[in-house]
């Protein structure tokens, strides 16, 4: 059996930890927004208006419909090492670094909107570019052909 290397478990490790948070944070939103909200995982319309909030529940939804079931599905087979695996993994990862960049983007451009007030933008900026980063790190270390599984 070949041992796996470093880069396997700095792709596995948040992967699965990022997995966990997606089925917390936004599958449990795309189903009951205001769970999401009660939860703390979610803005409220009242903080970031109703366009706001149904931007995110835009993404919730897309996240438990697309996002994760790929991510999911990605990780398992890398774990497993299924030849399809990269495949997916690659998909989710893209989105992986999409999400973050377009979710940031909005966060700045919205900043003097009216009725648009965050708890706490620092959030956003602690968390969102640490998984971008780790997305596109991931993607190239699915895109390379000699990376360990």
């Amino acid at each position: 059996m070949q041992v796996r290397g470093i880069g396997f478990w700095v792709l596995q490790g948040p992967g699965w930890l990022l997995l966990v948070y997606l089925v917390y944070a936004q599958g449990i939103a795309a189903i009951d927004y205001d769970l999401g909200v009660a939860l703390g995982t979610q803005e409220s319309a009242s903080a970031i208006t109703e366009v706001g909030a149904a931007f995110w529940y835009g993404f919730a939804l897309g996240d438990l419909v697309i996002y994760i079931p790929l991510l999911a599905a990605g990780l398992i087979g890398n774990l497993l090492r299924l030849s399809w695996s990269r495949t997916s993994l690659g998909a989710a990862l893209g989105i992986t670094v999409y999400w973050p960049i377009v979710c940031l983007a909005a966060v700045v451009d919205a900043r003097d909107a009216e009725g648009w007030v965050l708890s706490n933008e620092g959030d956003y900026w602690a968390v969102l570019p640490a998984i971008a980063i780790w997305g596109a790190w991931g993607l190239w270390w699915v895109a390379n052909p000699n990376a360990e599984s």
